[in-house]
């Protein structure tokens, strides 16, 4: 990471043309995710055949994720109100060459793109949450056959879910490569000029994220007796990945490695990780809510609290219906400045530094779901020590 900064900054064209190294690395990644989320929801399912526990689990994770997705939103809400960074701002000409697709997402919407018309393109678009739903219903009609009939599919994903372990151990070769080249691209692209336009409003939201790691997710590791030092030590890859190349997805599979490795059951990670990047995006949650006043501030316009609660309401909507889409945290926020009725034009605003900004909420993200994965372990009664595969004790020590 230091030294792709060190060449984006002194190097900026030499920077451009290693993206094409990033770009591999998250094609690479993104390769993994869909027969990954696959084959470990239906072997943690169909294979115990426990469905009154999948849908104990659902409920459970849904009641954490809106609580906490939300104390995100409230928190984002305080910081931009207290900085006021957007107060005083100059609005530049809307780019020419660069658009965001504006997207009104109502709740036929929202409730329609969480279920699948087609796997095959669900898997295509990176569709995380569709694949979820498919691989849930596939385990629990497997679930309900018989024995005999079951374990040939069954060893059928387990070998899958192994095999797509051992393919993001080979994957993981290309990371520091890969990050680099990101990072590289990323200061070679946005220069340190447009930075300071808009650093007061990038200081507020990384402190108002530093906030809620301690503030909200510390609490809650502490509430729920969460080993701290092993999390901490099996978190942080994934995190630091998922802060480089902005990409949730490229931390997904490591995620799901090591949050396996400290010990929380299969079925559980299987469960929460990738529900979890549709439904806990507590990063971008809280990133949404600062950019919406950002705007409201740029454009001059006041906003009572009652109108910021109605933003509070739309963010809890809008921002579940367009996981996996590029650019989403910037689609969501056109969606939700017209619902509300803010002006979009300030929305450009963003784009010169919308990437420092997606890598911070990003690794929020990341992390929050890691630690609702072992949250729920324990919220479950499981130990969460217990034994996992040599596979993933690989993958946890490289």
């Amino acid at each position: 990471m230091l030294l792709g900064a060190e060449i984006g900054h002194e190097f900026p064209n030499l920077a451009a043309s290693l993206r094409v190294l990033a770009l591999i690395f998250l094609r690479l990644i993104k390769t993994i995710i869909a027969p990954l989320i696959f084959a470990t929801l239906v072997v943690g399912i169909a294979g115990h055949a426990n469905l009154r526990q999948v849908g104990r689990l659902a409920l459970r994770s849904i009641i954490y994720f809106e609580i906490i997705t939300t104390l995100a939103i409230l928190l984002g809400l305080a910081a931009i109100n207290l900085s006021k960074a957007g107060v005083g701002a100059q609005l530049p000409a809307t780019p020419a060459t660069e658009t965001i697709p504006a997207a009104k997402l109502g709740w036929q919407d929202t409730i329609l793109h969480i279920f699948p018309e087609n796997i095959a393109r669900s898997v295509a678009e990176g569709a995380v949450l569709e694949v979820v739903v498919f691989s849930l219903i596939f385990a629990a009609a497997l679930a309900m056959i018989s024995e005999q009939k079951r374990r040939p599919v069954l060893a059928f994903c387990e070998s899958l879910a192994e095999t797509m372990f051992e393919f993001t151990n080979i994957v993981m070769y290309m990371a520091p490569l890969g990050v680099g080249a990101a990072v590289a691209y990323t200061v070679g692209h946005t220069g340190i000029g447009i930075i300071g336009s808009l650093l007061k409003l990038l200081l507020t939201l990384y402190a108002a994220l530093g906030v809620f790691v301690l503030g909200v997710l510390l609490p809650v590791a502490l509430m729920f007796g969460v080993p701290l030092r092993r999390f901490i030590k099996a978190a942080l890859e994934p995190v630091t990945i998922a802060f480089a190349t902005s990409s949730s997805e490229a931390a997904l599979p490591r995620a799901m490695e090591a949050m396996e490795a400290i010990g929380v059951p299969r079925q559980i990670v299987a469960f929460v990780i990738p529900t979890g990047y549709s439904l806990n995006l507590d990063g971008s949650s809280l990133y949404l809510s600062v950019a919406a006043i950002f705007v409201a501030q740029v454009s001059g316009i006041h906003l009572s609290l009652g109108q910021q609660l109605v933003i509070v309401l739309t963010l809890m909507l809008t921002s579940k219906g367009v996981a996996g889409v590029s650019r989403a945290a910037l689609v969501v926020l056109l969606a939700t400045a017209s619902s509300v009725g803010l002006p979009t034009e300030p929305v450009f605003l963003l784009l010169g530094v919308d990437q420092l900004l997606d890598m911070a909420r990003t690794a929020v993200n990341v992390l929050g779901n890691c630690l609702a994965t072992v949250v729920m372990a324990k919220w479950e009664g499981e130990s969460a020590v217990g034994s996992p595969s040599p596979v993933i004790k690989e993958a946890a020590m490289q």
